[in-house]
């Protein structure tokens, strides 16, 4: 039977916080029916994703990449921090989008909760005179 090293579980502690943070962000997403919190659920899965990329990014001892007179410098690779930066531009924006969505949700139905939405709309699929397509 392998032996427990505790080195080991705290050398990669950003790759344990890394699915702490994925769980909770899915747990939110699924378990709540309030809008606001499914968005805030998302978000937090996000950044979980963004930390996995950086990390994987990170190289121990590594430099920026840029040219030094040393040729035998170790480089950290600038590509994921660079595709993060562009997914956190995308991130803000599709979290902007979400929340004025569920603004005018909430002007039109006066709830941001699922399951009240999912209520209101069989009670106007059910009423007399409601176009069935």
């Amino acid at each position: 039977m392998p032996e427990f090293d505790l080195r080991f579980v705290l050398g990669h502690y950003n790759y344990w916080m890394f699915v702490i943070l994925m769980m909770t962000g899915l747990y939110i997403t699924v378990s709540r029916g309030n809008l606001i919190k499914k968005v805030i659920g998302l978000n937090i899965f996000q950044a979980a994703v963004f930390m996995l990329y950086i990390s994987m990014g990170k190289i121990t001892g590594g430099t920026a990449p840029v040219l030094i007179e040393d040729p035998d410098a170790v480089y950290s690779n600038a590509l994921p921090h660079v595709l993060i930066l562009t997914a956190i531009v995308v991130g803000i924006a599709t979290t902007a989008v979400a929340l004025a969505l569920i603004l005018r949700i909430r002007e039109t139905y006066g709830t941001i909760e699922e399951d009240e939405l999912t209520r209101i709309e069989q009670e106007m699929d059910a009423a007399p005179g409601s176009a069935q397509g």
